[in-house]
C-alpha cells in the first residue's frame, strides 16, 4: 500500500550564535518528522515561500498537511495592536502558513494544527487570539510546563462526539503544555473539542472534515503515548 506524503509547514530558526550569526535556518523539530513516520506516513518539510502560485504547487502532491508550533502569530492577522507581552514574530511565516492553511481546506486535505498551528488554523478563518493569557485572563494555570517535553503536565477535558474524542476518547486527557497564546474566538464553522480546566481552549475542529487544531504537542508524547501517536496514525487513515 502507498505510504501518503505529510506535508509539514516549516519554521525559519535565526541563529544568533555561532559561525554565522544572523543565518536563518529552516527547520522543524524532529519529533514531528518521527511521528509521522511512525504513524505510517512520510513526512515532507515545507519550507517558508511567499507567491501564492508557489504554495499552491508545494501542497499539489501532498495527501495532508500538518502545521507545525513556532513563534507568536502577529495581531494584525486578527486586526489587534500588539501587547507588551507578545513575544518574537515573523511575518512572512505568518503569510505563507496562514495561505497554506486556506489552500489544504480548499483542497480538501486532512488538516492538523499543533500549538502555533492551531492558533494559524483558527485565525485563517477568521478567529482571533489571547496575545498572552496570563495577562488577558484570570488564569493561574500553568501552560509553559517546567519539565521534560514528553511528560504530560496538565489535563484537558474532551468534548463527547468531538473527532477528538473518536481519536483519544472523551473525557480528561493529560497533556503537556508548551504556550502562552491560546485561542479566544473561535473561526466560524470550527467549534471547540477539548478545554484545559481553567477554560482555556486547548482543541478545536472544523465539523464534517478531517480538520484537527491541538494546542499542546502530540509529536511531543508520540514515540512514548500510544494515545498521542494515535492522533497522527488517525492522520495517515484519514488520507487513506
Amino acid at each position: 500500500m502507498r505510504k501518503p506524503i505529510i506535508g509539514i509547514l516549516g519554521s525559519i530558526l535565526l541563529m544568533e550564535s555561532g559561525p554565522f550569526p544572523g543565518l536563518e535556518r529552516t527547520y522543524v523539530n524532529h519529533d514531528y518528522i518521527r511521528a509521522v513516520e511512525l504513524a505510517g506516513g512520510i513526512p515532507m518539510l515545507l519550507p517558508v515561500i511567499e507567491e501564492s502560485e508557489d504554495i499552491k504547487r508545494q501542497l499539489e502532491g501532498l495527501d495532508a498537511l500538518i502545521l507545525s508550533g513556532g513563534y507568536d502569530l502577529q495581531p494584525a492577522c486578527y486586526q489587534e495592536e500588539p501587547l507588551q507581552e507578545m513575544g518574537f514574530v515573523w511575518p512572512e511565516m505568518d503569510a505563507h502558513q496562514l495561505a497554506a492553511a486556506k489552500m489544504a481546506l480548499a483542497g480538501g486535505k486532512p488538516m492538523l494544527g499543533i500549538c502555533r498551528g492551531m492558533q494559524i488554523m483558527n485565525v485563517a478563518f477568521g478567529g482571533s487570539l489571547y496575545q498572552d493569557i496570563n495577562s488577558q485572563t484570570a488564569s493561574r494555570q500553568q501552560h509553559v510546563q517546567k519539565g521534560r517535553r514528553q511528560f504530560a503536565s496538565h489535563a484537558v477535558e474532551v468534548t463527547a462526539g468531538s473527532l477528538l474524542a473518536k481519536i483519544v476518547g472523551d473525557g480528561l486527557l493529560q497533556t503537556n503544555s508548551f504556550h502562552h497564546q491560546a485561542v479566544k474566538d473561535v473561526a466560524p464553522g470550527f467549534v471547540v473539542s477539548a478545554r484545559a480546566k481553567d477554560g482555556t481552549i486547548e482543541a478545536i475542529e472544523k465539523p464534517g472534515a478531517w480538520v484537527l487544531g491541538l494546542q499542546w504537542h502530540p509529536e511531543m508524547m508520540a514515540q512514548d503515548d500510544a494515545t498521542m501517536l494515535g492522533v497522527f496514525k488517525k492522520l495517515v487513515c484519514a488520507v487513506q
